[in-house]
């Protein structure tokens, strides 16, 4: 069985264990379910502690000992359904209230913040980026600037890039440099055209935030993203009169 799912409700390997075993005794002492799950007395009395505040287990009293019993696995639904609405709540407050509240405490003035990322792994980060910041834009729009010889290298960590930009609703505009490039749903395209051979690079405008994507030796990917408002608003100014031009 695969226990993955039950992990990420907060059960440990050893509450599973003897959740199991409680399943195929039924109600049973400490001794008992200790010896079919293969786990000392000890061990087996914390994790039926826990599991009885998790709500999965009910005792009864016999005597001086507890008889326990596994309750219904329908009951780990419900608990998987209240630990949904909790990370709902949690991601609620983070958005309202403890992100805004955090974001006061950094300096107005600041230093822009730029990264560095290489490989396919690090193209396929500034790529989800894009995906990621412009999804929370009002706008939900970016620019790209882009030569022809990094197309065939660009999507290729990822290459539903495009499927899943339009399935988030993005548009981009692209200004072209040399012949070439793809039509897509949501893109319009112009072009520069070039006699001389265009160096490899693609540079997209997604404020705040600018991306720099070029080819070193051997078509090695690499990339620099700068947060930086006043960069981005400048590449922006830079992008919309050349796009009027053409």
């Amino acid at each position: 069985m695969n226990i993955k799912a039950l992990e990420q409700l907060g059960l440990e390997h050893r509450e599973i264990q003897i959740y199991r075993a409680l399943l195929e005794l039924g109600a049973s002492p400490i001794r008992a379910i200790a010896e079919k799950a293969g786990i000392n007395r000890g061990t087996t009395y914390d994790c039926l502690k826990n599991l009885l505040q998790k709500g999965l287990v009910s005792y009864l009293p016999k005597g001086k000992r507890r008889l326990f019993s596994p309750r219904d696995p329908s009951v780990l639904m419900q608990l998987a359904e209240q630990r949904q609405l909790e990370l709902e709540q949690a991601v609620h407050q983070l958005k309202t209230c403890i992100i805004p509240e955090l974001n006061h405490l950094k300096p107005e003035l600041r230093i822009s913040d730029v990264q560095f990322y290489e490989g396919d792994d690090g193209i396929e980060f500034v790529l989800r980026d894009i995906l990621s910041s412009v999804s929370a834009s009002s706008q939900r729009h970016y620019s790209v600037f882009s030569s022809r010889p990094i197309r065939s290298h660009l999507y290729r960590p990822f290459p539903n890039y495009t499927a899943q930009r339009v399935a988030k609703g993005i548009s981009v505009s692209v200004i072209a440099i040399g012949e070439g490039g793809e039509d897509a749903d949501l893109s319009e395209r112009k072009w520069i055209k070039t006699s001389d051979k265009a160096d490899a690079a693609y540079i997209a405008i997604y404020p705040p935030k600018c991306a720099i994507i070029s080819l070193a030796n051997n078509n090695y990917p690499t990339a620099v993203v700068i947060d930086s408002q006043e960069v981005a608003a400048t590449q922006q100014i830079i992008f919309d009169t050349l796009w009027q031009l053409l």
